[in-house]
């Protein structure tokens, strides 16, 4: 009848090979986590809400990565899929970390005794299982030295989901900033430079580098340059305009601007260094490439 049906290939080595199994590991330890985590009842206010967000969206996007490699539909999408889930286990490590984090530090009162106080250390455990099957798929996808056909998954490019993650943080913390200039100053610092960054991801993803009408790895290393400079400065003035003639209040709970400034400070100087990384590993890239 000359009819043909199209047959969908199954490739067993999306979930065979050492990426398929962490991946797999990641997938039923985050459902497992975001399960216990449920059955307790207990994940009410901001940070529970997060945690809870963080293992379902992490859940969702690692199936949907798994069938579509192994059903092989990744080609038709109009993005760099290896890109894509080089961004995605470096933004879901990060997430799942901080969860395992704030989530018992905030639910788990000692001493811990009940049934419930039981479910919610072991969905801490699997949370943390979790992190690490997300870190061993980072591992293994990164790019080798001198292979840059996928940016995100260089030092570099993993980078810059780190950055973007951090920056996130500090929005998350800002408090009582308004009237202050020095302090707004910083402020418009995070926000350039996330501005920068994310859009950086976004048109690698997307394929879009290509129209950019400059050298985008020297551009890349002019970029990493400024930010760097504008984070140096927000290093000194947060922390200066912050704390100046201001004590502690006692008592300081979470929700204290001490804590959440202090916050801040330290998540400004982890942004540093890691432009400071960036910059020297993306000089290399462009400057000290091997033939």
């Amino acid at each position: 009848s000359g009819r043909t049906m199209a047959v969908a290939k199954v490739n067993l080595r999306a979930l065979t090979s050492w990426v398929g199994v962490a991946r797999l590991f990641a997938l039923v330890l985050s459902c497992l986590t975001f399960s216990l985590v449920a059955s307790t009842g207990r994940f009410g206010g901001p940070y529970g809400t997060w945690c809870m967000f963080t293992w379902c969206f992490c859940f969702i996007v690692t199936l949907l990565v798994l069938l579509m490699e192994l059903l092989e539909l990744y080609p038709l999408l109009p993005l760099s899929w290896d890109d894509f889930t080089s961004a995605f286990s470096m933004l879901a490590a990060l997430m799942v970390f901080t969860s395992s984090v704030v989530y018992p530090t905030t639910f788990i009162s000692s001493p811990c005794s009940s049934n419930q106080c039981a479910r919610q250390a072991v969905a801490t455990t699997t949370s943390c299982l979790c992190f690490l099957s997300y870190a061993i798929e980072v591992s293994l996808t990164r790019a080798k030295p001198g292979d840059i056909s996928s940016f995100l998954s260089t030092v570099p490019g993993l980078l810059k989901v780190f950055e973007a993650y951090l920056a996130c943080l500090i929005f998350s913390l800002l408090d009582e900033y308004s009237g202050k200039p020095g302090l707004m100053w910083c402020v418009a610092v995070y926000s350039i430079c996330f501005i920068f960054t994310l859009l950086i991801i976004i048109f690698t993803i997307g394929r879009c580098l290509s129209y950019i009408p400059c050298p985008l790895e020297k551009m890349l290393v002019g970029y990493n340059f400024l930010a760097l400079l504008m984070y140096l400065t927000a290093t000194i003035l947060w922390p200066l305009y912050s704390f100046q003639g201001r004590s502690r209040p006692n008592p300081c709970d979470a929700n204290c601007w001490w804590n959440k400034h202090l916050g801040v400070t330290f998540l400004t100087i982890f942004n540093l260094i890691a432009y400071l990384v960036d910059l020297v590993y993306s000089t290399r890239m462009v400057f000290f490439r091997a033939p």
